[in-house]
């Protein structure tokens, strides 16, 4: 049961890698002389999913996307009355966490004009920091709701966390070009 637990507060740190994964900076420098695409979540197109999830979720904000993807969840994981509380403070953590990131990715965007690289990197060092703190806080709430599910429920979970964690890792090597191994 612990090893269930372990492996499905695993999977769901990576529900958290929606809002830092969209923001994400280009990793290519464009040719000198020409201009930078504007960052993932300047657009309205969809960002990539989380790997909970086996499509990109629509929004233009990642409150946009967390609502979407919350929405997807309750159905793929037939959230019952039983677990509604425990079920909606996971999804008040995960709505908390989306608005947070909108407000630093914001407020970093606000500052790219007159950053150096250092003060660039620093940065994105600081939402890589808040994007750690944010999984803590989503880890206990889910796991409270892991635990008041029953059984078939909890395989029915662990189930389409791993497909889906699956089919991102598939699509990810695919645009890549890697093979993941697995």
């Amino acid at each position: 049961m612990k090893s269930a637990n372990a492996l499905a507060a695993a999977a769901l740190a990576a529900v958290l890698a929606l809002p830092i994964a969209v923001h994400a900076q280009p990793a290519s420098t464009p040719a000198p002389g020409t201009a930078a695409a504007p960052p993932a979540h300047a657009t309205a197109t969809p960002g990539p999913a989380s790997p909970l999830s086996p499509a990109p979720a629509a929004g233009a904000t990642a409150a946009e996307r967390v609502e979407a993807h919350i929405r997807q969840l309750h159905d793929q994981l037939q959230i019952t009355p039983a677990a509604k509380v425990q079920w909606d403070k996971f999804a008040a953590v995960m709505r908390a966490n989306a608005r947070a990131m909108d407000r630093d990715f914001a407020e970093r965007e606000q500052k790219f004009a007159t950053m150096n690289a250092v003060e660039n990197m620093r940065s994105y060092e600081r939402i890589a920091e808040a994007h750690a703190d944010h999984l803590r806080k989503l880890v206990p709430a889910f796991a409270a709701l892991y635990d008041v599910m029953p059984a078939q429920q909890k395989r029915l979970t662990d189930q389409v966390f791993r497909e889906n964690a699956q089919a991102r890792a598939a699509a990810h090597a695919q645009t890549t070009g890697s093979d993941t191994g697995h």
